[in-house]
């Protein structure tokens, strides 16, 4: 059973730093292409983060050069690196995993950039 667990999101000032976790369980990260969402209140769900299972990250426009993706196949973690912060990130982060055609979602973690 696929099970996706997201961690790490909490009250962040401008400009500053999280490292969001997600740990995956009936799955490894290196042999499926993984990926962060996020959702602001009152919007769709969007893409912020790929990594693919040969290791190619893709970025949303929004997020290109601040957010860094990346996996620890050993300890079944994906992670999202998030740098210099906005207010306009505020948002729940979830981890998606699509394999074989199920799509899976962690429950997520909210993320708030506020002063």
């Amino acid at each position: 059973q696929v099970q996706l667990v997201e961690s790490g999101g909490c009250l962040v000032q401008p400009g500053g730093s999280l490292r969001l976790s997600c740990v995956a369980s009936g799955l490894s990260v290196n042999l499926n292409p993984m990926a962060w969402y996020r959702q602001a209140p009152g919007k769709q769900r969007e893409l912020v983060a790929t990594i693919s299972s040969g290791g190619i990250t893709k970025y949303s426009d929004s997020v290109k050069g601040r957010f860094t993706i990346s996996r620890d196949n050993a300890k079944r973690m994906v992670y999202l690196q998030t740098d210099s912060l906005k207010p306009e990130d505020t948002a729940v982060y979830f981890c998606y995993v699509d394999r074989w055609g199920q799509r899976y979602w962690g429950q997520g973690t909210q993320v708030t950039v506020s002063s």
